[in-house]
């Protein structure tokens, strides 16, 4: 599966990319929401992991970007955030995502439910 992971800390992308290759996925690093859209279009992913907090654009607004390109409506689109507030589900769904993970990540937790997500088996 290839999965593209929108990421502007170095060590979450490291980590983040070090257990999608481990898992036998196709990985694709962007370390903002401008370059993630733009790697969205260019690669068409199976999966995009999209960090909330950019320096350039929101995960958010990277996500409705997304979404508006014609062929991209099916893609999982999946938020990362450590700021899991009341309200911030909606707002995250109505952005376009399918779901959402708090940091910090547990990598194994987050590769099962992933796998459960987009149904795979483990």
């Amino acid at each position: 599966m290839k999965v593209l992971g929108v990421e502007d800390n170095p060590v979450n992308m490291k980590l983040l990319m070090l257990v999608l290759k481990k898992y036998g996925h196709e990985a694709i690093p962007a370390i903002n929401g401008t370059e993630g859209v733009e790697k969205a279009v260019r690669y068409h992913p199976d999966l995009i992991l999209m960090d909330i907090m950019l320096p350039d654009i929101t995960g958010l607004e990277a996500t409705k970007q997304i979404r508006e390109i014609k062929n991209m409506a099916d893609v999982k689109i999946i938020a990362i955030t450590s700021y899991a507030m009341s309200g911030d589900r909606e707002k995250i769904i109505q952005a376009g995502c399918n779901g959402y993970f708090e940091k910090p990540i547990d990598p194994l937790k987050i590769m099962e439910d992933i796998q459960k997500m987009i149904g795979e088996n483990p």
